[in-house]
C-alpha cells in the first residue's frame, strides 16, 4: 500500500501557502474559499527575480463573466468542456500581483446550497485562462469531494487521472530533492466552521476551539495522504455530529 503527499498536487509551486476555508450553515448551505499565496521571500530565495512580465494586476471577476465575455470562444469548445465551464459559473476569483509591494495571491470562492455541489476550485483559474486565451482545457488529476449529511462531514481526494497524478508525483519528488537545502515557507491549512459543536475528529492534527461552540477546525501545514491505485484517497477530513473525518 503506497501513500504519497497530496502537497504534490496542491503545492507544485514550492513557495505556495494555501488556506481552504469552509463555512456551513444549519441548512447545509455555505461558502468555500481557497486562498493561495506565493511567499515572495521563498520565491527570491530560489533565485527567481521579478521579470518585466510580472506587472501590477488586481482583478476580481465571476467565472460567468468570462463565459459571457468570451462567448465566441466558449462556443468552440466541445459539449463536455462547456459543461465543465458551466460547473464553475458561480465561482468568484480575485487575482493580485504587485511587484512593487511583493504581493502575489489569488482567492477562489463560491457559495453553495449543498456542499456536494462544490466544483473543483483548484482548477478554476486554469479553466478561466483556457476560456480567455482559447487554450485546450487542462484538467487536474484529482478532485476534492465534500459530503455533509448534517451529522458527518467528509473531505476526500479522488484521483481522476492516474497517469497525470503519477507524473505530478514524480515532479514533486524531483523538486523535493532540488530544494531540500532551502528554508521555504510552505503550508496547507484547512479551516472549517460547522453549525453545531464538534463531537470528534479523525485527524490528530486538527485543532478545535476550546469551547467547541465556534466550530472552528484548523490544520496547519496539512498533509493529505492518497492511496495509490484506489482512485479515492483515504485523505480527507471527517466529522460526526458534526464530527470531522479526515483520511
Amino acid at each position: 500500500m503506497k501513500y504519497i503527499s497530496a502537497l504534490l498536487i496542491i503545492m507544485l509551486l514550492t513557495s505556495c501557502q494555501v488556506t481552504e476555508t469552509i463555512n456551513i450553515n444549519p441548512d447545509g448551505s455555505g461558502t468555500i474559499e481557497v486562498f493561495q499565496l506565493r511567499d515572495e521571500n521563498s520565491y527570491l530565495q530560489l533565485g527567481r527575480p521579478y521579470s518585466d512580465s510580472e506587472k501590477f494586476k488586481d482583478s476580481i471577476f465571476v467565472f460567468q463573466d468570462y463565459i459571457t465575455k468570451y462567448a465566441a470562444t466558449f462556443a468552440k469548445f466541445n459539449k463536455s468542456d462547456q459543461a465543465l465551464f458551466q460547473e464553475h459559473a458561480n465561482v468568484k476569483m480575485h487575482i493580485k500581483v504587485d511587484p512593487v509591494q511583493m504581493e502575489n495571491f489569488n482567492v477562489i470562492s463560491s457559495d453553495f446550497k449543498k456542499i456536494e455541489e462544490i466544483p473543483n476550485l483548484y482548477e478554476s483559474l486554469s479553466l478561466a485562462n483556457s476560456l480567455k486565451e482559447n487554450y485546450p482545457v487542462s484538467k487536474e488529476s484529482f478532485k476534492i469531494k465534500y459530503t455533509f449529511d448534517g451529522f458527518t462531514f467528509k473531505r476526500n481526494l479522488l484521483i481522476v487521472d492516474q497517469q497525470k497524478f503519477d507524473k505530478d508525483k514524480k515532479m514533486l519528488e524531483e523538486r523535493k530533492k532540488m530544494y531540500a537545502k532551502y528554508k521555504l515557507a510552505q503550508s496547507y491549512t484547512l479551516k472549517y466552521h460547522f453549525p453545531r459543536a464538534i463531537k470528534s475528529v479523525s485527524n490528530e492534527k486538527a485543532i478545535i476551539s476550546s469551547d467547541k461552540k465556534n466550530n472552528d477546525i484548523a490544520i496547519s501545514t496539512f498533509r493529505l495522504f492518497t492511496k495509490s491505485g484506489n482512485n479515492e484517497s483515504g485523505s480527507g477530513f471527517r466529522a460526526k455530529r458534526p464530527s470531522v473525518v479526515s483520511s
